[in-house]
């Protein structure tokens, strides 16, 4: 029967591995398996080596070719390495003749993510979610895992009556599934309920990608105390608070942060999660300018707003860890002049793309918070004036 466990414990040594795709650079792969190795960090493992493949098309058995196989196994054997993490989907089949070519346990990224997720999640909404998840994550990847166990031979007098392992387990998986979606509906129509009884205050969502900041914003802006660390993930459940800002009330809620090549089962398990991003009137996304790929970031959060329909809302971009940014990109020899005019050219390039939206600060320095509190208040009234034309309680 399957048994579902953590993929990661604590303190394991991994080794990663990351194909180069024809229509990839080696930058492109070398910064997916710098945030692989953190994904790796985050859920308790300590990366000693990676190594990296060019390829027109991964290997059908075991991804990687049968050289660059042997020689990550000979150095994970010889290391001590207790877990294998490649940075693309693997099929059962393929983890099923790489564990047995190598010897040590594989799981790809998609498996690692589900796995910080599960270790995160504390309401029963989220832990459902992440275990349906889960069980659609191994379901296609059965027949891979049980390779061993199917019948042998065939024809006449093989076929016996009843059912096989796996068949049971493929049974098992999507009474599971089933269960679990049911679950969901019914958490979901509370969740539903609990917003519409929020009424008529304005609802604001901060969005980005995973640890730029967002809990540690949301707990300057609410006075909150929202779990906020140096790790991907510290956040899966949405949190709400009311704020009220010079007399005007409105509603701001924090969610889960977004990652490229997000397993597909997750998003769709999270959908609920994410109508608080879909209901929400005003979007704060939030983008960590101190990272050197922040505009492939930004690239990221954009396309999976236009996925879930909620592109065309009013979006402010906060772009968070100014302090950061200044320390990794200005030398110490460099002017003060020069350096006011680089962010100046920075912000005229952000306030042009983002038509006047756009706003720096530095969320663990408390800078210019005054004036994105001042920045939000304007669009909530904004908002109010649309929703309620006549009432002026909510805008002075």
């Amino acid at each position: 029967m399957i048994e579902k466990k953590n993929t990661i414990q604590q303190e394991e040594k991994a080794v990663i591995v990351g194909v180069v795709h024809k229509d990839q650079k080696d930058e492109q792969v070398k910064e997916y398996l710098d945030e692989l190795s953190f994904l790796a960090e985050t859920a308790g493992a300590h990366t000693v080596k990676r190594f990296m493949q060019k390829l027109g098309h991964p290997d059908s058995r075991t991804y990687v070719g049968k050289g660059k196989l042997q020689e990550i196994a000979e150095y994970a054997k010889r290391k001590d390495v207790d877990v294998i993490i490649f940075d693309d989907e693997l099929s059962g089949a393929q983890i099923s003749n790489i564990e047995k070519e190598t010897g040590i346990k594989t799981i790809d990224r998609s498996d690692l993510i589900l796995d910080i997720f599960a270790h995160r999640a504390k309401t029963a909404q989220a832990k459902a979610q992440v275990e349906l998840a889960q069980y659609q994550y191994i379901l296609p990847r059965l027949r891979g895992m049980w390779k061993h166990l199917e019948r042998l031979g065939g024809g006449i007098g093989t076929r016996g009556p009843g059912e096989t392992e796996i068949e049971t387990d493929r049974r098992i998986v999507r009474d599971k599934i089933s269960l679990l979606r049911k679950r969901l509906k019914e958490i979901d129509k509370q969740a539903f309920t609990q917003r519409k009884e929020r009424g008529e205050f304005i609802r604001v969502s901060l969005v980005g990608y995973t640890n730029v900041g967002k809990s540690t914003l949301m707990n300057l802006l609410s006075k909150s105390d929202v779990l906020a660390e140096n790790k991907l993930f510290a956040t899966l459940d949405t949190t709400t608070r009311k704020i009220v800002y010079e007399n005007t009330p409105f509603l701001l809620s924090d969610t889960v942060g977004f990652i490229r090549k997000l397993p597909h089962h997750l998003v769709e398990s999270f959908k609920s999660t994410l109508d608080e991003v879909r209901e929400a009137n005003i979007l704060l996304h939030v983008v960590d300018i101190s990272h050197p790929n922040y505009e492939d970031q930004v690239g990221v959060v954009n396309k999976t707003l236009q996925d879930l329909d909620t592109f065309n809302k009013p979006i402010i971009m906060i772009f968070n860890k100014m302090d950061l940014y200044a320390k990794n990109t200005f030398d110490e020899w460099l002017g003060e002049e020069t350096k006011e005019e680089i962010l100046k050219d920075l912000e005229a390039r952000w306030q042009d793309q983002t038509g006047g939206n756009a706003i720096f600060i530095s969320a663990l320095e408390r800078t210019n918070i005054d004036n994105l509190r001042k920045t939000i208040l304007d669009k909530v009234r904004e908002e109010y004036k649309k929703r309620f034309p006549y009432k002026t309680e909510f805008l002075y």
